[in-house]
């Protein structure tokens, strides 16, 4: 049985997709549970219809994030926090204090989409900026110690 998937299937495939199926499989769980739906030609032209204009919408986004993340080159962050005698970090530096120093420069972005591993140390470090799921920007970073007031 031939059916279009509704949402991601672990094992089986994406949204979207069009996969073959038991006739038990796809009676008794996919279809009941809302998973997916029976693939009669006329579902497939919708379907087909459905990501034609979407690949439209999804490449102007796609455009836009590779737009934005031109503005990230050359872009470098000193990013001064407190520490110890010994160099270590009080607390730590993550994505929030990244995205606070690229708001500084005019570049805002969703915390969420910075990863960065807890840095615990001074030194030069690498920040990772998920624009969008095909386009990533990689920001350096360094952290100093604060000066004493």
């Amino acid at each position: 049985m031939e059916l279009i998937l509704k949402e991601d299937v672990i094992n089986l495939g994406y949204k979207d997709d069009i996969v073959k199926v038991k006739d038990g499989y796809g009676r008794n769980y996919l279809i009941p549970t809302g998973k997916a739906v029976i693939a009669t030609p006329s579902a497939k032209k919708v379907l087909a219809e459905n990501l034609k204009q979407r690949a439209h919408k999804l490449a102007k986004i796609k455009a836009d994030a590779e737009a934005f993340a031109a503005k990230f080159e050359g872009v470098a962050l000193t990013i001064a926090t407190k520490v110890s005698a010994t160099g270590t970090i009080f607390g730590s530096v993550g994505a929030v204090q990244v995205a606070e120093e690229l708001a500084k420069l005019g570049l805002e972005v969703d915390r969420k989409i910075v990863s960065v591993d807890a840095v615990k140390e001074v030194g030069n470090y690498t920040a990772t900026i998920r624009l969008h799921k095909e386009v990533a920007v990689k920001v350096p970073f360094e952290v100093v110690a604060e000066a004493a007031e």
